[in-house]
């Protein structure tokens, strides 16, 4: 990967629909090439695929909230792990170091729905031990 495909990952990143013809303009390359690099992209699995970005707020997610969760044993990791990958909400779920094995990143509606989550199906599921919940005030920049 060199400068011209950090570029084109940069435009890319800002506007996911922006055309090979828009990004030659800006980056100085035929349509060709900047088709190549993106295929090359692609094919490293630099970029794995293409997405919307959802206006959050405006789908009636109004609530961002991160919960850690404690496992009892390791053989309940799958159980986990299967239940998380099921559960619409949850945005994130990422295998922790220290005192909690799980951070999750949830969007509901509301704290009604962020209770249902965690006593109807992160604290239902074999082996959680216990739960800290931290909910997000603000959000000053989000994006990966």
């Amino acid at each position: 990967m060199d400068r011209i495909d950090e570029e084109i990952l940069r435009l890319l990143k800002e506007n996911g629909r922006m055309t090979s013809s828009e990004i030659g303009k800006q980056v100085h390359l035929s349509v060709p090439a900047v088709s190549e690099r993106i295929r090359k992209l692609e094919e490293s699995s630099v970029i794995e695929r293409f997405t919307v970005k959802l206006g959050r707020e405006q789908i009636g997610l109004h609530l961002i909230a991160f919960i850690m969760v404690q496992l009892e044993k390791p053989e309940h990791v799958d159980g986990f792990r299967a239940t998380i990958l099921q559960t619409d909400s949850v945005l994130e779920c990422h295998h922790m170091a220290g005192s909690y094995d799980y951070m999750l990143k949830v969007a509901l509606p509301g704290t009604r729905e962020l209770e249902q989550l965690i006593s109807e199906t992160i604290k239902q599921v074999t082996g959680v031990a216990k739960t800290n919940t931290m909910i997000v005030l603000s959000s000053m920049k989000e994006e990966m």
